[in-house]
C-alpha cells in the first residue's frame, strides 16, 4: 500500500486516479510515499524516508524546495499547459480591462446610483473620462512562448492584435503551436521596443527577479500597459509605480497583490484568479495523480523539475537510479549488477544539469543487496527497485 499524503485541497478527479487498492490518500499521512500539492508552503518542512516524489498541481514550483528534494533523491513534478486556457482567458481578459479602463468606469457607476432617473444623464456626461483605444491593430508583446504565452499569442492574433514575442527555450513542439503570423524575435528589447501592451510568461528564479524594472521599462514604448500574471516577483513594484506615475506606464495588471499593489493607481489587482476555474483544477488533478502512478509504479518521469525526463518498458525487473551527472557513474551501476550475475537487458540514461536518471531492465532477481551495493557507490542519492 502507497500512502500519498495531500497538502492542498485536491479535486477528486484526480485523486479518485489512484486504485483505491493500492493507495491510501488523506491530508495527515506521517512520512508518506509521495504528495499532492497546491500551494501550500514546503520550505520548512522536514521529509520522511520514504518520501520518493511531490506532485504539484499547477506550474510553479516556488512554494516546493526543489534543490533539496534532488539531493535527498525526492523526485518533483508539476503540471505544464494543465492550467494555460484558464490563465490565458484571464490574460484576455486583463488586457480588455487595462485597454478601456473598465474597472474604473464600473466604480464610478456606482458612485451615481442614487441620482435617480439623473443616472442616464451622467452616464453620458462622464463616461469620456473612461475612454480607452481598441486592441485591435495593436502590438501585444509576450515574453515566453510556452503553453501560456502560445495561446495568448494565438488569442490576441484571432482579436486582430500583431504579436511579437520571444523565448530562448522555445522548442520545435512549441513553434509549431503558434499563429504563423507571430513574430518571434531573438531578445526581449526587441519585444520592449514594439509593444502597446506587454505580457510576460516566465517562470521566477534568481534570474528573473524584478525582470520588470525602470532599466527594462525604459526600453518600451512611452503608455505601454503591461500584464503579470505569471509571478509577482518578476515585477519591481516600486519601478513600476514610479513609471505609472511618470506616465511611461499606461496601466499595470497583476494577479498577484500585495500592500504595494493593491490599492495604487493605475494598476488593476485581481486576487491570483489565473487557474482558479473548476476546469483548470481537474485538469492540474488528473495530470499530477498520472506523473505519481507511473513514477511510483513503473519508475517513469515525465514533466519534472529536477530530475530528467526518461521512460522505459521493461520485461524483467526494473532498477531505477537517481545519481549525480558525473563521470563513470553508469559503469559502477552497471558493474554492480554484472558482480551479481546478472544481465541488463535494456538501459536509459539522462540528465538534466547536476542530476541524471538511469533505468535498467534486468533479467532475474535483484535482490536488497544489489541495491544495497548500487546505492553504495559514490553520485547515487536513490536506488529504487521495481519487480
Amino acid at each position: 500500500m502507497y500512502n500519498i499524503q495531500t497538502l492542498n485541497k485536491i479535486s477528486s478527479v484526480g485523486t479518485d486516479k489512484f486504485n483505491k487498492a493500492k493507495y491510501h490518500i488523506a491530508d495527515s499521512i506521517e512520512n508518506p510515499d509521495a504528495i499532492m500539492v497546491r500551494s501550500a508552503k514546503m520550505h520548512e518542512m522536514e521529509f520522511g524516508s520514504n518520501l520518493v516524489a511531490i506532485a504539484r498541481a499547477g506550474a510553479g514550483v516556488n512554494n516546493i524546495p526543489v534543490e533539496k528534494c534532488a539531493e535527498a533523491g525526492i523526485c518533483v513534478f508539476n503540471t505544464p499547459g494543465a492550467n494555460a486556457n484558464a490563465v490565458k482567458e484571464l490574460v484576455v481578459t486583463g488586457l480588455l480591462l487595462s485597454s478601456r479602463k473598465i474597472p474604473e468606469a464600473m466604480a464610478w457607476v456606482k458612485t451615481i446610483s442614487n441620482e435617480g432617473d439623473q443616472v442616464p444623464a451622467l452616464v453620458e456626461k462622464g463616461k469620456a473620462q473612461f475612454v480607452g483605444p481598441e486592441i485591435s491593430g495593436k502590438t501585444l508583446g509576450i515574453i515566453g512562448l510556452g503553453a501560456i504565452g502560445a495561446l495568448v499569442a494565438n488569442t490576441a492574433i484571432a482579436l486582430g492584435m500583431k504579436v511579437v514575442g520571444t523565448d530562448p527555450f522555445l522548442s520545435v513542439n512549441a513553434a509549431l503551436k503558434l499563429d504563423p503570423t507571430v513574430k518571434v524575435v531573438p531578445s526581449a528589447d526587441e519585444v520592449y521596443a514594439e509593444a502597446d501592451y506587454l505580457t510576460i510568461h516566465v517562470p521566477y528564479n534568481a534570474d528573473t527577479k524584478g525582470f520588470i524594472n525602470s532599466d527594462t521599462m525604459c526600453k518600451m514604448k512611452d503608455g505601454v500597459r503591461i500584464l503579470n500574471f505569471a509571478r509577482g516577483e518578476l515585477v519591481n513594484n516600486t519601478d513600476v509605480i514610479a513609471a505609472l506615475k511618470s506616465g511611461k506606464v499606461s496601466c499595470y495588471v497583476t494577479d498577484f497583490p500585495n500592500a504595494e499593489t493593491a490599492d495604487a493607481a493605475g494598476i488593476i489587482a485581481i486576487p491570483h484568479l489565473g487557474a482558479s476555474t473548476p476546469e483548470s483544477e481537474d485538469n492540474c488533478a488528473m495530470m499530477a495523480a498520472d506523473e505519481l502512478i507511473d513514477y511510483i509504479e513503473n519508475g517513469n518521469i515525465r514533466n519534472s523539475v529536477n530530475y530528467p525526463n526518461a521512460s522505459m518498458n521493461a520485461a524483467g525487473t526494473k532498477v531505477c537510479v537517481l545519481h549525480k551527472n558525473v563521470p563513470a557513474i553508469i559503469a559502477q551501476i552497471t558493474s554492480a549488477v554484472a558482480d551479481a550475475g546478472l544481465n541488463i537487458d535494456n538501459m536509459v540514461n539522462a540528465s538534466k544539469k547536476d542530476y541524471a536518471y538511469t533505468l535498467l531492465d534486468v533479467a532475474g532477481n535483484v535482490t536488497d543487496e544489489v541495491a544495497e551495493k548500487i546505492s553504495a557507490s559514490e553520485g547515487i542519492v536513490k536506488v529504487r527497485v521495481i519487480k
